[in-house]
């Protein structure tokens, strides 16, 4: 790890957390500061995508610092490295405020809300470029007293940050512990990659295929609302792998990846970084995923036969030889809206409670 990497690190840990806190008369000189005139902006929905500061300030930051005019940021993890030639700063973590005023129509509450985010910055010349926020708007919903889909499988709750309390890496890592890092998630994600979701193995092939040997004993699994958290190998499989796989089956095979060609071609996608940082490593693409909707009762929705694409990232701690705990952002408004459910949209008259 270098020491422009460190100094980046510590640039956005700091730099970020200030803007928060500047409010909505700070937010302009604050973001200035901070990222580049031409800023790629790829957000959550409906926030969505735009380019440049005003954008930037008027679409992402400006109606959450109305919202909440408290707002503070608190990063778990904050880890970086360069990719493909690109410097990157990834982060995980929690905004705290107060819930003043309506956002994105999700009616205030008066009380404390904890908006958890995935963040990766890519960083030209000391300011973001390009900025990846997944920032789990369906968590909010809930926070607000609403539920507008089926129970979640997993637990939901607040994203405890690592077990080993070090996610926060503003010191300089072994470069060596790093390339473990990363290359053990992707031999991982190699693992599920082969497995072949026509079979008939079900869940007992899940339990027993290779990803086995990478996942801890005590793993746990941190999804966006909606999934829910995990812990073991037996309760990923049972609350989110296999009914996924089952809805999603041969994202990459199956003679299903010539269907969605097009749609690849269309968007781009594929993981735009991969980095290991100590005991961290992290991908994220826009999208990462790409996949017909075939299977049965995903979020409560029945297949649609619909090709979508998927907004993701993945934070990995690297703990005992394994891998102990993933957070994965994952903007699953989005991913609704591709299945033919808007969830803002069927929240209206429950958000205007009748008026």
């Amino acid at each position: 790890m270098t020491d422009d990497i460190i100094a980046l690190k510590t640039r956005l840990h700091t730099g970020l957390a200030a803007l928060c806190e500047a409010g909505p008369a700070g937010l302009g000189a604050r973001a200035e500061a901070l990222y580049h005139p031409e800023v790629e902006v790829r957000a959550a929905h409906p926030i969505n995508e735009g380019k440049g500061l005003e954008f930037l300030e008027t679409a992402l930051y400006g109606p959450l610092l109305t919202s909440f005019p408290d707002l503070e940021r608190r990063d778990l993890i904050v880890m970086g490295g360069r990719y493909e030639g690109r410097d990157y700063v990834a982060m995980m973590g929690h905004y705290c405020g107060t819930f003043r005023e309506d956002w994105l129509t999700i009616p205030a509450t008066g009380r404390p809300v904890f908006l958890r985010y995935g963040e990766v910055h890519e960083l030209r010349e000391g300011r973001i470029i390009q900025t990846n926020c997944l920032w789990d708007v369906l968590d909010v919903i809930r926070q607000a007293g609403f539920w507008p889909l089926a129970p979640s499988l997993g637990t939901e709750a607040m994203w405890p940050g690592p077990i080993t309390a070090d996610g926060v890496l503003l010191t300089p890592q072994d470069p060596g512990q790093g390339a473990a890092s990363i290359a053990q998630t992707l031999a991982m994600h190699d693992t599920l990659g082969a497995y072949d979701d026509f079979g008939d193995a079900g869940r007992e092939g899940l339990l027993n295929m290779p990803q086995k040997d990478h996942w801890h004993p005590r793993m746990m699994w941190y999804g966006p609302s909606g999934i829910g958290t995990t812990r073991g190998l037996q309760g990923f499989v049972d609350y989110h792998q296999l009914p996924f796989r089952r809805a999603f089956p041969g994202r990459k095979g199956g003679g299903q990846w010539e269907e969605i060609a097009e749609q690849k071609a269309r968007h781009g996608g594929g993981h735009y970084i991969r980095v290991g940082d100590g005991a961290y490593s992290v991908t994220g693409g826009w999208p990462s995923v790409f996949a017909l909707h075939t299977g049965p009762d995903f979020l409560g929705v029945g297949a649609t036969g619909k090709p979508v694409t998927m907004r993701v990232m993945d934070f990995y701690l690297h703990h005992e030889g394994l891998i102990r705990e993933n957070w994965v952002p994952l903007d699953v408004l989005d991913l609704l809206m591709q299945m033919g459910v808007d969830v803002l949209g069927r929240m209206q008259s429950h958000f205007r409670r009748g008026r």
